[in-house]
């Protein structure tokens, strides 16, 4: 999402039309889910996906007519049924949901503008902000669909969802999607429906511990947009050289190490020191900061007696429950890898909401493509059973 905020800004300084469609809802399988942005330029050019095929294409037709004829924003849904997702080789079927926001040079305000600023400075290491479009005003309503209320990460505010009462709603229901920059569609008393976004700086991943399984780590986090931070009391174990995606390697001890990395709450540590003395340090040093997870690398008889030490120390139950130990999704890991995989799979689900669960399909769902594939008219044996006549 960032590359069409930044578009956006090139467009805006230039003095350029343009459309940003946004996925606001979905239902069923769908390519592209709430959040995926589209900016359509004058000239018919890009930046962003929807998902690719029929249903990108049709939103890009629909954000260059809306353009050319002058309208205003719009919501619109799109449902994407089986034999039309065929058609472009997507196996998917459901609805979504599309904000589609023309932003014209003709605008006299500069709203856009500063929103969009301050959207990139959140993404640069700025505070957090949120915003929040209106999808649906309530029946009998004067409210336009479209309109934007910024929100900071302070509480204040720019813009307004056009009523006090549904501004006030977005601002306490934005605070909750801040801290790792999620989404949510909603929808107030009043019947309103409106889409907030938030944003912030890109994941922040500390490794406590340069071994064999941070290694691997770093390699995959890197992949997944994570800034990388490493901190180990050795400096062959902390450097630009073993980690070349890390931002930082810091050489120090791991009780006082934590405060010299910009830790928040969009940050996850991983603890996987050397050793058990190591290991209990930077733990009780980790809860201490705002990071959302922290994480301890180690077998379940380690955890409990790292976890005594914690209660010794005065942490509370609620503290060490936090503590995510042992760390990783149960794979059977046994590399560092394998394990690295597992401890990342762990991260990006309790970052993104995912419980870590299987997604295979449950039987009821299996017997049903089944009986479908015994009533296709290239198995059926007599002109009935073509038809599907019992």
């Amino acid at each position: 999402m960032e590359q069409v905020f930044r578009a956006a800004s090139d467009e805006i300084t230039a003095g350029n039309d343009m459309v940003v469609a946004t996925v606001v809802k979905t239902s069923g399988s769908t390519p592209q889910k709430p959040g995926a942005k589209l900016l359509v330029r004058a000239d018919g050019s890009g930046v962003g996906t929807l998902g690719g095929g029929c249903v990108e294409g049709d939103i890009w037709f629909a954000s260059s007519q809306l353009l050319s004829s002058g309208g205003i924003a719009e919501m619109r849904d799109y449902e994407l049924n089986e034999d039309l997702a065929a058609e472009d080789g997507l196996v998917c079927g459901g609805t979504m949901y599309f904000l589609l926001d023309p932003l014209r040079k003709s605008d006299s305000s500069n709203t856009d503008k500063d929103f969009n600023e301050e959207v990139i400075a959140a993404y640069e290491g700025g505070a957090p902000v949120a915003v929040a479009s209106l999808m649906k005003a309530p029946n009998g309503s004067s409210l336009t669909v479209g309109s934007k209320l910024l929100i900071r990460e302070n509480g204040s505010t720019s813009g307004s969802l056009g009523d006090e009462k549904l501004d006030s709603n977005a601002v306490n229901n934005a605070r909750n999607l801040m801290t790792m920059g999620k989404n949510d569609y909603i929808t107030a008393e009043s019947g309103a429906e409106y889409f907030v976004e938030a944003y912030t700086t890109p994941p922040t991943l500390v490794l406590a511990g340069g071994g064999h399984v941070s290694k691997a780590i770093s390699s995959i986090a890197a992949s997944l947009g994570f800034r990388i931070f490493i901190i180990d009391d050795r400096e062959e174990f902390s450097n630009p050289t073993r980690f070349p995606e890390a931002e930082q390697t810091v050489v120090s001890d791991y009780g006082s190490a934590f405060k010299k990395l910009p830790i928040g709450t969009n940050s996850f540590i991983v603890i996987a020191t050397r050793g058990h003395r190591y290991d209990a340090s930077a733990t009780a040093a980790a809860m201490k900061t705002p990071a959302s997870y922290v994480g301890l690398l180690g077998s379940k008889r380690k955890t409990i007696l790292i976890f005594e030490e914690l209660f010794a120390e005065g942490f509370t139950m609620e503290e060490v429950q936090s503590v995510r130990s042992p760390i990783g999704l149960n794979i059977s890991a046994r590399t560092p890898e394998e394990i690295a995989l597992s401890i990342m799979a762990e991260i990006v689900g309790f970052r993104l909401g995912g419980d870590g669960g299987t997604l295979k399909l449950d039987q009821r769902l299996i017997d049903k493509a089944a009986e479908k594939a015994d009533l296709r008219p290239e198995n059926a044996s007599t002109p009935e059973a073509a038809v599907g006549v019992d």
